[in-house]
């Protein structure tokens, strides 16, 4: 088996380190669960296999754990990603107890639970950094032991949360993965993206089972594509696959009245990206961008882009936690959106959107976004 450059999400690892901690402090019996995953899902003969560690209820396991795409596929649960220096990890606390809260309740299968339960009073009782932040500080420390040359910057982490496989039903599972990867350079180069599939359910939490439920829209990608875009309608589009969309969007008055230039950017564009309420993904560098927009005083509405506009649209951008900001360097539309779910890329008349590069206003977010990250770095050695 090859695990060099497995996809997860939008993270290409090299070698995968995944940590568990199992906890039922709701009534669990807390014995030790080191098989949440398929043990013909992996192999032991590749390196990347070898240097794998997982860790459960405080005890390092002699089991290997799966590739880490394989194990978001396979293992229900909430989870947030965030590269190895912890940018903003509060955030991505907060978000990962709010899509629990929300999953239990509306979709918990989705959670792995059988029925929908409250975690509102887990949660008081026990907040969501006291759940997850002592697996961080093993699997950091575990990462650190087998390659004590590994830089943050080289790491991203994902911690998941799942319903409990206790008798009651009432325990909490939390994982934690660490991995290798190399972030990209921006500017070198940008995504291709095309529209692809419908928004997800439940939109507003993020969960594993989405890594499996999406590849459904495989059939769909045209070559060269790396992200594909969600769309209930065909025009308004509303988020990518592991991604937030944004473009910058030039108002149709001024277009009329001369043409667009850096020298007048601020009274003609805006940027826009689709709202919470349209149902797409909180994402963490999502809300960053919004509020580096508000700070540096470029204009921001949240309002699904209209690919009936795409003409007015000078620049494009696509955001994770892991590649902060990424400019696009092209748009891919179907020309019909009927029945589109039961059809291939093959199938389809496409229209296509290109952009030059990243734009000016692109490069000056993501320049205060790089700039706030240097002052936002959660210190990892807290956690050893």
């Amino acid at each position: 088996m090859k695990l060099s450059y497995i996809c997860m999400d939008d993270l290409y690892v090299d070698f995968q380190v995944i940590v568990a901690i199992s906890r039922s402090s709701l009534g669990g019996s807390g014995s030790e669960n080191t098989t949440p995953f398929s043990e013909t899902s992996f192999s032991m003969s590749s390196p990347a296999a070898a240097a794998a560690v997982l860790v459960s209820n405080g005890a390092v396991s002699s089991r290997a754990p799966p590739p880490a795409a394989s194990f978001l596929e396979a293992t229900p649960g909430a989870y947030t990603t965030a590269r190895g220096s912890l940018l903003w990890w509060p955030r991505h606390l907060r978000r990962l107890a709010e899509s629990a809260t929300l999953l239990a309740r509306s979709h918990p299968h989705l959670l792995g639970l059988p029925r929908p339960r409250s975690l509102d009073s887990f949660f008081s009782e026990t907040p969501i950094h006291a759940l997850v932040n002592p697996s961080v500080r093993l699997a950091v420390h575990e990462m650190r032991s087998k390659m004590p040359m590994v830089k943050e910057d080289d790491l991203a982490l994902t911690a998941l949360i799942r319903g409990g496989d206790s008798i009651s039903g009432d325990g909490l599972d939390v994982f934690v993965h660490v991995g290798t990867y190399t972030p990209p350079v921006f500017g070198d180069s940008g995504a291709r993206v095309a529209v692809a599939g419908t928004g997800r359910d439940a939109a507003a939490a993020k969960y594993a089972p989405w890594a499996r439920m999406r590849k459904s829209m495989e059939k769909m990608r045209p070559p060269g594509v790396t992200e594909l875009l969600l769309t209930n309608d065909g025009d308004r589009i509303l988020e990518g696959s592991v991604t937030n969309f944004f473009v910058v969007c030039q108002n149709e008055e001024d277009r009329k009245k001369e043409p667009f230039s850096v020298q007048t950017l601020e009274d003609k564009f805006e940027v826009q990206t689709a709202p919470i309420s349209d149902g797409i993904l909180p994402g963490v560098i999502r809300q960053i961008v919004i509020e580096v927009c508000h700070d540096i005083g470029i204009p921001v509405r949240e309002v699904s882009p209209s690919w009936s506009n795409h003409e007015l649209w000078q620049e494009a951008f696509v955001t994770s936690s892991l590649r902060l900001v990424q400019h696009v360097e092209s748009v891919q539309v179907p020309l019909l959106w009927e029945d589109i779910e039961s059809k291939t890329w093959t199938d389809v008349s496409w229209a296509v959107k290109q952009f030059q590069g990243a734009g000016y206003i692109t490069t000056q977010i993501q320049a205060e976004i790089l700039k706030r990250a240097r002052t936002n770095e959660y210190d990892i050695n807290k956690f050893l």
